[in-house]
This record gives structure tokens, sequence and C-alpha cells, in this order.
């Protein structure tokens, strides 16, 4: 499992079947994303760093997670691992 945090620079694939979803299939390192800056994949008003920006509070208030299982499906989930 890899943490996303605010400020990374990852690629995202979009779901064909479903509009407002998309995937992460990678999440760059820092000097990654250097050497596409430097090649030019990224516009000049992308800043790219190694420090951790904390969300403040109450930011993320509004980010909803899909797929959410009821508490049926959880116990039968757990059968299934």
């Amino acid at each position: 499992m890899v943490w996303i945090n605010q400020g990374d620079i990852i690629l995202v694939g979009l779901r064909d079947y479903q509009d407002s979803k998309a995937d992460v299939i990678l999440k760059y390192t820092p000097d990654e994303a250097r050497n596409l800056k430097t090649y030019g994949e990224f516009p000049e008003s992308v800043r790219i760093n190694e420090t951790v920006t904390f969300v403040e509070d109450g930011f993320d208030e509004d980010i909803e997670f899909g797929d959410e299982i009821s508490s049926e499906d959880d116990a039968d989930s757990v059968d299934n691992i």
C-alpha cells in the first residue's frame, strides 16, 4: 500500500466505464517528478519539493470514497480473505 499526500505527483488512469472515477497507477518519487518537469512534461507553475504539506482542518471534508461496504457485506468479506 502506498499513501498519497497533498502535493504528491501521481499518474492516474481514467475509467472508461465510470466517468467520475479514476485509478492511481503510479506515485512518482521527488527525483522522478523533477526529471519529468525538466523534460517539459509539467507546466512551469508546478512546484516540486520533498516536503509534506498537511491539509488544514476541514479542508478535505468534501472528499467522498465510493464502493462503501454495508454491514452485511463486511462480515462476508472477512470470511473470504
